[in-house]
């Protein structure tokens, strides 16, 4: 196999100055636990506890299976709606409180 010459370069910086909105995970209620306990099938979904003074936040199957929340992350949402999760570490590093 033939290696590609673009390979040695480094690639390009980009830094972000985007504005989100993010609550910190605190706890994690998998629907597969608890489905578990209760002897049924689960829909994948997960319950979200996160900061003092919100509601828990539940995500479905898909974005379980796709940003594997983790305790300590963050919930973010974009603006346009768009929702995903960050680990404490990038989302710490990249962003600053702004109100």
């Amino acid at each position: 196999m033939e290696e590609d010459n673009n390979t040695c370069r480094e690639m390009p910086k980009y830094k972000c100055h985007k504005e989100v909105h993010a609550l910190k995970i605190k706890l994690i209620e998998f629907d597969r636990d608890l489905a578990q306990k209760d002897n049924r099938e689960t829909d994948g979904s997960a319950l979200m506890v996160v900061e003092e003074g919100y509601g828990s936040i539940k995500v479905d199957y898909t974005y379980v299976r796709k940003h594997k929340p983790e305790v300590g992350g963050y919930y973010v949402v974009y603006k346009g709606g768009y929702t995903s999760y960050s680990p404490a570490e990038a989302f710490e590093e990249g962003y600053t409180l702004i109100n």
